[in-house]
């Protein structure tokens, strides 16, 4: 497939380039409001500006402060913006009337690129699920007997979702160290990542309704990076019965820019192999997986220490969200879900420093000397991912990035 090109002069292996064009919300210095962008390289385009100033049928479903009403229109109008934005960054025709609605990438802010709905986050690779089993649960087997059988996940708190770049407060709450015979309330001591990837439901589906694997595109606008942070000592605790609450509720960072389904076509993969045979309602559809060749890297204060593989996932985020829904509950433009943790095989592709530290009984040496086990106050978290495009484009992600403040109160 013949990589698009742009009067812009964007090289062909810019992650964000003209075979990418994600979307974003950004504001500039003048105090105009937030408004909706597309990345081109080193510029971003105001879309509405551009839209408007070339009577666009869609200009006023992305005259927003957030992507949501374009989402809600549904895949015939994203892929006819897609369409239209190829058309526009490719043909020289275009470039003058476009020329006075782009400013430059470095000069803008970001900002969350749309209204969160609901969010879930799974648990979906079954490396990381059995390095946990094998570190919480020794001598036991290291997957639950239902793991194989269904993509466990659990519901969580959209109010705390945060664009990159907003600062993580250390979260507060209880923990019982092993030699303690009681908890104990205080800052979290074993504040930890994981690096995961999102995506956000556009078209709708109402209650008592199922999305079928096969509907997967015709639902999910796009996808982004996802650092879901999480507090051990306060989750190991409360984690009996009922799984995740405040070790996971306090943050859960995305990425600004949101990557349109259709721009990953190039990247689609088979999954493993799956034994036993998911039920009927989880089988990929026939000819056509979601499988996805993301290559993450994660950097702690900037030095890599990470390199997860999303292809390595057993379940695809076509079964993740034919599950969510096969119980009848409803899909709300802004929805949200995270795959889970991203790990792989091999050493240094953990997505989580309880992996890659053993618990902290193993930890990291970094540039310099210092060593973690789990995060410190002043960490800076970094993940950033990439995928292969057209005629060996790359379509990049940008980054998803937090610092950690020392806990309040």
């Amino acid at each position: 497939m013949r990589v698009p090109q742009t009067w812009l002069g964007v090289a062909a292996d810019d992650p964000f380039g003209p075979a990418n064009l994600p979307y974003g919300v950004f504001s500039t210095p003048d105090r105009r409001p937030p408004r909706v962008g597309v990345a081109v390289g080193e510029w971003v385009l105001d879309l509405a500006a551009a839209a408007h100033a070339l009577d666009a049928p869609f200009a006023e479903a992305v005259d927003a402060p957030v992507l949501n009403p374009l989402m809600a229109r549904g895949p015939e109008t994203w892929r006819a913006v897609r369409a239209t934005l190829t058309a526009w960054l490719s043909d020289p025709a275009y470039e003058e009337a476009l020329r006075p609605h782009l400013v430059e990438r470095a000069g803008v802010r970001l900002h969350l690129p749309f209204e969160v709905g609901d969010y879930v986050d799974f648990y979906s690779s079954e490396h990381h699920a059995a390095n946990l089993g094998r570190i919480l649960r020794p001598g036991q087997p290291p997957l639950t007997p239902n793991w194989k059988h269904l993509p466990i996940g659990y519901h969580g708190r959209s109010g705390t979702v945060v664009v990159s770049g907003t600062e993580i407060v250390r979260p507060m709450g209880q923990r019982k160290p092993p030699s303690a015979e009681e908890p104990e309330f205080g800052p979290s001591a074993r504040l930890d990542i994981e690096a995961e990837v999102g995506f956000v439901v556009g078209a709708p589906a109402p209650r008592g309704g199922r999305v079928p694997v096969s509907d997967f595109a015709e639902h999910v606008f796009g996808v982004f990076l996802v650092n879901d942070w999480s507090a051990r000592d306060l989750q190991a605790w409360e984690n009996v019965p009922l799984g995740p609450f405040l070790g996971k509720s306090f943050a859960t960072s995305v990425s600004p820019w949101v990557v349109p389904l259709e721009a990953l076509e190039n990247a689609r993969v088979r999954p493993p192999e799956r034994d036993p045979e998911p039920q009927e309602y989880l089988r990929d559809a026939a000819g056509e997986p979601w499988g996805l060749d993301l290559r993450l890297e994660v950097r702690l204060n900037g030095h890599t220490v990470s390199r997860p593989p999303f292809s390595a996932m057993y379940w695809t985020p076509a079964q993740q969200l034919a599950h969510l829904t096969v119980n009848g509950a409803s899909l709300r433009t802004g929805d949200i879900y995270a795959s889970g943790t991203v790990s792989g095989p091999g050493a240094g592709e953990q997505g989580s420093l309880i992996e890659l530290s053993a618990n902290g009984a193993e930890p990291l040496e970094l540039p310099g000397g210092g060593t973690r086990g789990f995060l410190e106050d002043g960490d800076t978290v970094t993940i950033a991912a990439s995928a292969p495009g057209p005629g060996g484009a790359v379509i990049g992600f940008g980054e998803v990035a937090g610092r950690v403040l020392p806990a309040q109160g």
